[in-house]
């Protein structure tokens, strides 16, 4: 971790993903700020997947100590116990010297493309969608209709291209406003909190980050291989004979 940490310079973008629901995720990403903002003089700051970017503005209230807590969730409407997940890692950027960033699509936008297509948006809903929005790659979809169609369940093919847009926009958004904030701040370090699938194997938010320019980035994949066997873990850090490096 040191190591990693030491080799990181402004400018740069980390990805470093988690399974939404797993504390010791959640704690390992706590321990790499720390141990990044220890070994690196620079400006930390923190973009979550589950900020929205319209929210910035109750995002640097809260960070200004112009809101309180219980204000700032409510603004934001996020009231679930999996907030004091996130706690430190949205507070992290106060003692760093840098900002958190309200990174995703709002969720009235990604719900609506998700159950009627994108076709559907008005002309102002349209105008929230990043600049130059496109589709992943061919791999990424045949990825993402895995997993949905996991258990057996068979997805239509076109409500299945509908949660795809809404993936793919959650993973261009997210990449727009990383890029646009990093270029604009290169003496910050940005660590981007979000789901491995974004981040794992390829055509998520790391390809995304590339096509908008990021050259200095680096991407770590966090996996739960507790109570698996050797072999079972080799195959999950290994890379993947369809998908590719991890």
């Amino acid at each position: 971790l040191k190591s990693i940490t030491k080799e990181i310079s402004p400018g740069s973008i980390v990805i470093l993903s988690e399974i939404h629901n797993l504390k010791t995720h959640h704690d390992k990403q706590l321990k790499f700020l720390k141990s990044l903002y220890k070994n690196n003089s620079s400006n930390i700051s923190v973009g979550l997947e589950f900020l929205y970017f319209p929210d910035q503005n109750y995002v640097d209230q809260f960070l200004n100590d112009e809101i309180s807590e219980n204000k700032f969730r409510t603004l934001i409407n996020w009231q679930s116990q999996n907030y004091s997940f996130y706690r430190p890692l949205i507070n992290f950027p106060k003692k760093s010297n840098g900002y958190t960033l309200a990174l995703n699509a709002p969720k009235s936008i990604s719900s609506k493309i998700a159950r009627q297509g994108i076709n559907s948006l008005s002309e102002n809903e349209r105008k929230l969608l990043p600049p130059n929005f496109t589709l992943g790659q061919e791999k990424y979809f045949q990825r993402f209709k895995k997993i949905m169609s996991g258990g057996g369940h068979t997805i239509p093919e076109d409500k299945l291209k509908n949660y795809y847009t809404a993936q793919c926009l959650w993973d261009d958004t997210m990449a727009y406003y990383a890029s646009e904030f990093i270029q604009n701040n290169p003496d910050q370090i940005l660590i981007i909190i979000v789901g491995d699938f974004h981040a794992q194997y390829g055509g998520g938010l790391p390809d995304r980050l590339l096509k908008r320019g990021i050259s200095k980035l680096i991407t770590i994949s966090q996996v739960n291989i507790r109570g698996l066997s050797a072999a079972e873990k080799r195959k999950t850090v290994l890379p993947h004979e369809r998908w590719g490096v991890r």
